[in-house]
């Protein structure tokens, strides 16, 4: 493998206002047994409600230990750890004594979802909850300096507090947090909290070590996979193999005196047995005689899928995204028209830890063990599946062994806790085979691209046409309207568009199939920005112009876009001599608040080995909390959308997925791994995702320099398709 070696590069400017919150913004609430201090957030509807009823977001004990609850799932992007940095941050404590622990969802639920939002999702663990956590710590701050001032009789003005330790300066007197916690939880919390300019940060904004790593290092983190209870059996589940199927009759006598075999369950879309360990009960489902009804969805193929798809292209009308100008006024004075159609297919999540669930139900109680992105969502669908109130479930969360996506939809939390179900009282861990996991996906939805642009006698274009084909999740997974008829997610890059094009309308058409549609690492960013960013390289193309330069001229002077575009560029090195047969390809974009840009250099061998040489990604979101966090994520984007475009394909035959396991769905290798150098450039003044932004300009810089380098077009995707390979 060739070593990583990321450049981080940190540029900050003006800091940001120093936002104010209320007393409204909070409450107070009893320590836990022996004293201590909490602070929590207004419950709507619960205003008069005790204190001591609102349950924690920061603890502190005698001992000094700082107890930090995260509300979200940790599964590897670090959020678990920068969200506890910006609390600790405000709180000015010692980092040594913090520990985090997770917000209970029986809790969360029996208060009013105290908490917002738990799902892990859009890239916004961080940017959707930091106003909350900042003034958790700066509250938390405030009180414990009043405590002590009232103890020496001093003006709390009087007083600070850093390191965990609060000063009183004129009398050389000094107490500790957790000296003064219990006495500060009987206070009033500040009537408003103001919070540190970011320039002024030590703890968040550095790179603190991930809190989990020690645990993963010495193999004592616990996954979902690794539940164990005493007295557990084990279920190995079958679904039908063409999707939308259901079950019509088991034949269990076939297999039930096998050994190891305690119950056969059919249920109304899968069957599972259970057994006393999970491989026997594998081996006897793939010997169990199920019949299946597909309900007429077996003669559907990738072929057909596509079929639809075009002619979501080519009717009439569609449900349009954006109208800016009038394209239909604009294309006939056009010196060129250029058009293109890109597709990309439906691509699986594909986690290294397959889906799996252990519950037990007993006496009206339901407890499950399970690695979600969402674990009020698998808190309703446990209560769901059982029949019981939310108030009786309680998830203990495990770390996810990848999500992307996929551990939002919670079909096996209601699997798993159906099968606990019936076997009252009894552990059961329910696992799925690999094969289930790629089989039985909430998929990224495949999709077609048709794209029409007048270009004017300098190059430029004058009006861009954009139509998407393809599945809506809005729809289909969620049950959501679509405003106007169309999907953001599936127009996403389009519909936001950064260039000064005059003339501008994007259309959507809905081609739904039996095939489930999820929501995939950066969902429409993960595809669209490949066809718009490859499609404006043709267009540099028929201008006669530098695919950089022709970009800088669309970009709007002031805007975020051009700001990383450039800074990205300068770090590659665009512009400067390459080696023989060595080529470039750059792309920009925005996603999920932030704004990426990548630039590929690589060479392509006769035999079409391409050899990625490195991939400078730039990511400008707003702030950095910590930055080995920020450039761990780029580089695990690059590993995903790099997999997914040289080989990421689901296709779909007599209405199943042909692909089952990763001798057919490949993942990339050590040894295949680029170099990535990040570029961080933080502008300030807005808070954007990380966990998936950098995964939208890889492709279309990686397939702009395969055309750089050798005059192929590539409108369709994965490359393997075109007989290209990585070196």
């Amino acid at each position: 493998m060739r070593a990583s070696a990321p450049q981080s590069t940190q540029r900050r400017r003006s800091g940001a206002e120093r936002p104010v919150t209320t007393r409204r913004d909070f409450l107070k609430i009893s320590a836990a047994a022996g004293g201590g201090i909490a602070v929590g957030f207004p419950i709507a509807g619960m205003g008069q409600a005790s204190p001591r009823e609102i349950n924690a977001w920061i603890v502190i004990r005698p001992n000094e230990r700082v107890i930090i609850r995260y509300a979200c799932s940790e599964m590897g992007q670090g959020s678990m750890t920068s969200a506890a940095q910006l609390v600790a941050e405000e709180l000015d404590c010692d980092w040594s004594r913090v520990r985090i622990e997770y917000a209970d969802t029986n809790e969360h639920i029996r208060r009013k979802r105290a908490w917002g939002n738990m799902a892990s999702t859009g890239s916004r663990t961080i940017r959707q909850s930091e106003q909350r956590l900042r003034s958790a710590g700066a509250a938390a701050r405030a009180m414990l300096v009043a405590a002590a001032a009232q103890a020496w009789g001093v003006p709390a003005a009087e007083c600070d507090a850093a390191g965990g330790a609060i000063r009183h300066a004129p009398s050389g007197r000094e107490t500790t947090y957790g000296s003064v916690a219990a006495a500060a939880a009987k206070l009033e919390a500040p009537g408003e909290v103001r919070l540190k300019d970011p320039r002024e940060w030590k703890i968040a904004g550095k790179p603190i070590r991930r809190v989990e790593i020690p645990a993963i290092v010495t193999g004592r983190i616990r996954y979902g996979i690794d539940a164990r209870l005493a007295g557990m059996v084990y279920a190995a589940l079958a679904q039908c193999p063409v999707f939308g199927g259901t079950v019509q009759s088991v034949d269990a006598a076939k297999i039930q005196s096998r050994r190891g075999i305690i119950k056969v369950l059919p249920m109304s879309d899968f069957v599972a047995v259970v057994a006393d360990n999970w491989w026997r009960a594998k081996e006897a489902l793939r010997e169990l005689p199920i019949a299946w009804s597909t309900s007429g969805n077996e003669s559907a193929s990738s072929e057909s899928i596509v079929e639809s798809l075009r002619g979501g292209l080519d009717e009439a009308k569609a449900a349009v995204a954006k109208q800016e100008g009038d394209i239909e006024a604009a294309m006939p004075g056009a010196q060129k028209l250029i058009a293109a159609e890109y597709f990309t297919p439906y691509l699986a999540h594909a986690t290294l830890e397959p889906q799996t669930c252990t519950a037990v139900v007993k006496n009206g109680r339901v407890d499950v063990w399970t690695s979600t992105q969402n674990a009020e969502a698998t808190h309703a669908a446990a209560a769901a599946a059982a029949g019981v109130p939310l108030e009786n479930v309680y998830v203990h969360r495990t770390q996810a062994g990848g999500a992307f996506g996929r551990r939002s939809v919670q079909d096996y939390t209601r699997q798993g806790v159906a099968i606990a179900k019936a076997m009252q009282g009894t552990p059961v861990k329910t696992l799925w085979t690999r094969e289930e996991d790629i089989q039985h996906d909430y998929y990224r939805p495949a999709s077609m691209v048709r794209m029409k642009a007048a270009l004017d006698a300098s190059g430029m274009p004058l009006a861009w046409h954009t139509r998407v084909a393809a599945p809506s999740i809005t729809a289909t997974l969620l049950k959501y309207p679509l405003n106007g008829g169309a999907d953001a997610q599936a127009v996403a890059a389009f519909a936001d568009q950064p260039y000064a094009i005059p003339n501008v309308r994007v259309e959507y058409a809905q081609r739904d199939s039996h095939v489930p549609v999820g929501f995939w690492r950066a969902v429409g960013h993960s595809q669209n920005p490949y066809a718009r960013e490859c499609f404006v390289d043709e267009l540099a193309e028929a201008a006669g112009k530098d695919p950089y330069e022709y970009r800088r001229g669309l970009l709007p002077f002031s805007s975020k876009e051009l700001r990383i575009f450039e800074a990205t560029a300068k770090a590659a090195a665009w512009g400067s001599p390459l080696p023989p047969r060595v080529h470039r390809g750059i792309a920009v974009t925005e996603a999920f608040g932030s704004y990426t840009a990548a630039v590929a250099e690589l060479s392509v061998s006769d035999k079409n080995l391409v050899d990625i040489k490195r991939l400078v990604i730039g990511i400008d979101c707003g702030y950095v909390v910590n930055p080995d966090n920020i450039v761990a994520q780029v580089q695990g984007n690059a590993v995903f959308m790099l997999t997914a475009m040289f080989w990421g394909e689901i296709t779909i035959k007599d209405g199943r997925v042909t692909q089952s396991n990763f001798h057919d769905y490949r993942m990339m290798r050590l040894r295949e791994m680029p170099n990535v150098e990040v570029v961080l450039a933080p502008s300030g003044g807005f808070w954007g995702g990380v966990g998936e932004p950098g995964l939208a300009a890889i492709a279309p810089a990686v397939v702009n320099a395969i055309f750089a380098a050798t005059g192929k077009r590539i409108r369709t995707l994965p490359l393997k398709n075109h007989g290209f390979e990585i070196a």
